[in-house]
């Protein structure tokens, strides 16, 4: 995010959702009854019944990405030191917004 927002030499906000609030999310409650309690038996019927829900307005896509990724991936002190981070007024430990370099 951070070589994101010094290329485009934009500010970027971020806004994550606390754990367990997906509920929040715009669509989520359209995508839910659509579930109507199927059992999720794999990925393939969930990104099915995700892509799948219709609402008045709101376009749904969905795909999975099966790539692999690492994990425990650990960002020092310094390299998060050279990430120009504000905290956002409203829950600043979920929203900030990351300034380019100057």
């Amino acid at each position: 995010m951070r070589d994101l927002a010094n290329d485009l030499e934009l500010a970027l906000q971020v806004c994550h959702f606390p754990p367990g609030t997906s509920p929040g999310v715009p669509g989520f409650c359209f995508i839910t009854k659509n579930w109507r309690g199927r059992p999720l038996t794999s990925y393939e019927t969930i990104v099915n019944l995700i892509g799948n829900t219709t609402t008045n307005g709101l376009t749904v896509r969905a795909a999975l990405d099966a790539n692999r990724y690492q994990t425990g991936i650990e960002v020092s002190d310094e390299e998060l030191a050279r990430v120009h981070c504000t905290a956002a007024t409203f829950h600043g430990e979920w929203n900030y917004t990351i300034q380019p370099r100057k």
